[in-house]
């Protein structure tokens, strides 16, 4: 069975909606003072936490993961069938993999282990919800 292209578009600009509003929230208040003492830690310019210019690779990025999430969604879905446990299932995937290489960084000592942690749990949050969304959306041919 071909996968619905038009529906991984549709499903994954939401799934990408729905990762950016939950990344604006969590990193202007949960996040925020991590951020700060990272940007510090680091010697880095503050306002790469809040100039616009700079979020912008990071909203695109939402979107991109978004089509990576829904298009898993569609490649499991024959397999697992549809519905929310593989919506979440496929979320998992990238999200296991990307949290991975960002325990790598943190080893590394770019993130506090608390921040790790903290955003981890926040980002799980942020996967089930854009997951189910994006899966919401998509329909097969």
């Amino acid at each position: 069975m071909a996968i619905n292209t038009g529906k991984v578009i549709t499903g994954g600009l939401l799934a990408g909606l729905v990762f950016n509003v939950f990344d604006m929230i969590w990193n202007f208040t949960l996040l925020a003072s991590d951020g700060m003492e990272m940007v510090n830690r680091l010697g880095l310019d503050p306002a790469l936490l809040t100039d616009f210019s700079n979020a912008i690779p990071w909203i695109v990025i939402d979107f991109v993961l978004g089509f990576v999430f829904v298009w898993t969604y569609a490649a499991m879905r024959p397999r697992f069938g549809p519905g929310p446990k593989t919506a979440i299932l496929a979320g998992m995937v990238p999200y296991i993999a990307v949290s991975a290489v960002l325990f790598g960084f943190t080893s590394m000592g770019v993130f506090t282990m608390s921040m790790f942690i903290k955003s981890s749990v926040l980002a799980a949050i942020s996967v089930v919800a854009g997951s189910l969304a994006g899966a919401w959306a998509y329909t097969e041919p």
